[in-house]
């Protein structure tokens, strides 16, 4: 069936008749405070927060997801992008585009504890649970890399150089290996060996080009890496960058996620579409559904123990910035 595109509508692609949708809006929370762009998220799971990136308003947004609201903003950050929380030391790791630091706070009372300073354009973050180590994109084309951080103190462990400015990346938790899409080296896809702080391989995408988010499937050894010019989702096969399959999703995207319990993808896009991929076997993969949600909306967060994805909404016309959280069915 098809439905029309009011706000939180659903486009169904491959539905049976009384099928439940793969998202249910359960909350939608507003921020009329929150001007500009929002980035990144991530969530302290045994808290029950989320931490929001709202960088167009120099501050970072934190939300009870519990009691469903906001509780606390923190300021004094610059185009906040990247941020991970440490739940082993309690820390709350944030990057700056303006100025290029890597901020670290206190996660229980959000007081500035250190601030590390690289090049340029501090960017996307991730967390390593087994070596309690925060990584951060940091730079551009002649100083650009990985840094590698101790998710306690924030000392520098390590730098591994990259040709130019990294966006969205992903740890192989199995392994050794740090998957980064570097758009501005020629749209490729560079694999980076931790263990000998070097790049191990490139990957071509095909012709496809703008190449941000990207999310990986460790089981089946899948990378998918979400472009921009055509809007698609590329699956790689992460044994040999070889492409497996190429499916259509939401444009201008900033975010994916893979739900493994679910065999699904959800890609946030500016276009104003989250979209819904489902995966059948490691080589198999439909577009499901897409939802309208809001221009500009490219940024979210799936927290699998949750079986919730936040999704941001920047102010758009008459409408106020949002938190919305949809949770995955069944």
């Amino acid at each position: 069936m098809h439905v029309g595109l009011c706000a939180g509508a659903l486009v169904w692609l491959a539905a049976g008749a009384g099928s439940a949708p793969p998202l249910r809006l359960r909350a939608e929370i507003p921020l009329p405070a929150v001007q500009g762009r929002i980035d990144h998220f991530d969530a302290d799971v045994p808290g029950h927060r989320v931490f929001m990136s709202a960088l167009g308003n120099n501050t970072v947004e934190v939300f009870d997801t519990a009691a469903g609201k906001l509780t606390a903003t923190l300021r004094g950050v610059r185009r906040p992008q990247g941020v991970t929380y440490a739940p082993r030391s309690h820390r709350l790791f944030v990057a700056s585009a303006a100025d290029g630091t890597c901020r670290i706070f206190d996660g229980r009372t959000l007081r500035l504890l250190k601030t590390i300073r690289f090049s340029s354009d501090a960017d996307d973050t991730r967390y390593d649970a087994a070596s309690n180590r925060v990584v951060v994109g940091y730079g551009e084309a002649g100083d650009a890399g990985l840094a590698i951080l101790d998710g306690s103190t924030g000392a520098l462990a390590a730098k591994i150089a990259l040709p130019d400015h990294p966006e969205s990346f992903q740890l192989d938790a199995g392994g050794a290996r740090v998957y980064v899409n570097i758009p501005d080296a020629g749209n490729i896809v560079a694999v980076v060996d931790r263990e000998r702080r070097r790049i191990a391989a490139t990957w071509t995408l095909g012709g496809a080009r703008d190449n941000f988010p990207m999310a990986l499937d460790a089981a089946d050894h899948r990378l998918f890496v979400i472009c921009r010019n055509p809007a698609e989702m590329l699956a790689l096969d992460t044994a040999s960058g070889r492409i497996v399959a190429r499916v259509p999703c939401a444009g201008d995207a900033d975010d994916a996620w893979y739900d493994a319990a679910r065999r699904r993808i959800y890609v946030t896009g500016g276009s104003g579409f989250l979209t819904v991929i489902q995966q059948s076997g490691a080589d198999g993969y439909a577009r499901l559904v897409q939802i309208a949600t809001r221009p500009g909306a490219r940024t979210s967060l799936f927290v699998p123990q949750w079986r919730e994805l936040f999704l941001g909404l920047r102010r758009e016309g008459g409408h106020p910035a949002e938190l919305r959280v949809y949770t995955a069915q069944p």
